[in-house]
């Protein structure tokens, strides 16, 4: 159960609480002297005075995402809290955000992680009590102390079905909060036991934190594509340049045939159709201006040097037998959005060599990471193989989804 410096209220008591005080029935003095804890109480008032609504659900972040996520010193991190909190056939999902509360990670058990984005409890959203009320992550910036929210306790209604445990992360030197960890689930969550968990585990990130402080830094990174499940990107000299679909799909093609492409060669990989190669040479070099002519060569056209992508990342995973850190890396279809037929037979190398590396496992959790993927959700054959062999959780879920491919198919 939750502790506190007060006497714990039972669920039914926080609920009717809850309601009362909302709609204005009870004020803070009564919240006050009824069971419910102090920390809850005042974080219901504050969350009152700022007008979050309790029937409302958490406000998405204004930043894109990727750039949140790579100027959080945590996520640099993100191993050890994978390897310390993360468990996908746990029932329970890990939350990683930032000092302003936003989400930047939210993994684990895949049936729960959908059913938290039903109250928008997703990479993105701004979980903040300013934003969305009395809730363990935001709850625990606002204070900068650890805390744990039972069901009703939380403001936001929709949050009521929830339990969850949250740890502020500071910077090792300034003891600034940097961040949150925060587990959320069941019961079973908020207990002195996970917030045992929880606190050790962010002890282990700030010792981390600190061993990297004193690291060198690495040698600047070069030219990087990011081609997996989301628009396409090039991380050059330490910015991002977008991508436009053609160019993306130029250099996915290019960084597979070192040896260089024809324009013709590049024009039957691009499209189908007899696709003119005055228009590929156009493409090319509007894509030299872009990217920089130290990137590409021509006669043939080819990379001029290494150019790395999440892609090749997951192949080379998946070739070491590292299916785990392949999944990781994995985000969705690489370039999910190209009709070019080159892409497309990069696109269902990568991902059958992914799906044929996950079954043969034979590793529940991670058939269930795979499952979770878009391109998995119709794959009859892995549903099949989770309600063979998963739990009661798995089997009903897998049963739910097999008849919806079949109606699909028929």
């Amino acid at each position: 159960m939750v502790t506190g410096s007060h006497a714990v209220a039972s669920a039914g008591a926080a609920a009717r609480l809850h309601s009362m005080f909302v709609d204005g029935a009870v004020d803070e003095s009564a919240l006050r002297a009824s069971q419910l804890r102090h920390l809850i109480a005042e974080s219901w008032q504050r969350s009152r005075d700022l007008g979050v609504n309790p029937d409302g659900e958490a406000p998405s972040g204004d930043g894109a995402l990727d750039a949140l996520r790579a100027r959080n010193p945590l996520s640099g991190v993100m191993p050890v809290i994978r390897r310390l909190l993360v468990d996908d056939s746990a029932g329970a999902m890990v939350a990683v955000g930032d000092r302003d509360g936003t989400l930047l990670w939210v993994e684990g058990d895949g049936a729960a992680v959908r059913r938290a984005a039903a109250m928008n409890f997703i990479p993105g959203a701004n979980w903040s009590e300013t934003a969305a009320g009395t809730n363990a992550p935001g709850t625990a910036l606002a204070l900068d102390t650890e805390v744990q929210i039972a069901g009703s306790e939380h403001f936001a209604r929709r949050a009521h079905r929830w339990n969850c445990t949250a740890v502020p992360v500071h910077d090792p030197v300034t003891r600034a909060p940097i961040g949150v960890l925060d587990v959320t689930g069941g019961p079973e969550v908020a207990t002195p036991q996970a917030l045992a968990l929880v606190r050790a585990a962010a002890m282990a990130v700030e010792g981390q934190l600190a061993i990297l402080r004193l690291t060198p830094p690495a040698p600047a990174a070069g030219p990087r594509l990011r081609l997996l499940g989301g628009r396409p990107v090039l991380e050059k000299d330490g910015g991002e340049v977008p991508l436009t679909g053609r160019h993306a799909d130029i250099l996915a093609l290019l960084a597979r045939h070192p040896e260089g492409l024809t324009a013709d060669h590049l024009a039957l990989l691009l499209d189908e159709r007899d696709l003119d190669v005055v228009t590929v040479r156009a493409e090319v070099s509007r894509l030299r201006k872009t990217v920089g002519a130290d990137l590409l060569g021509s006669r043939p056209y080819r990379l001029l040097g290494a150019l790395a992508s999440d892609a090749d990342d997951a192949a080379r995973a998946i070739r070491a037998g590292r299916v785990a850190d392949a999944l990781a890396v994995y985000r969705g279809p690489l370039l999910p959005n190209s009709g070019a037929p080159g892409v497309a037979r990069l696109r269902t190398e990568l991902a059958g060599s992914l799906r044929s590396a996950v079954l043969a496992s034979r590793d529940l959790g991670l058939l269930r990471r795979w499952l979770d993927l878009p391109d998995a959700r119709d794959d009859e054959h892995g549903w099949r193989v989770l309600r063979a062999h998963g739990d009661a959780r798995a089997r009903a879920e897998a049963d739910g989804r097999l008849a919806a491919i079949a109606i699909d198919l028929a």
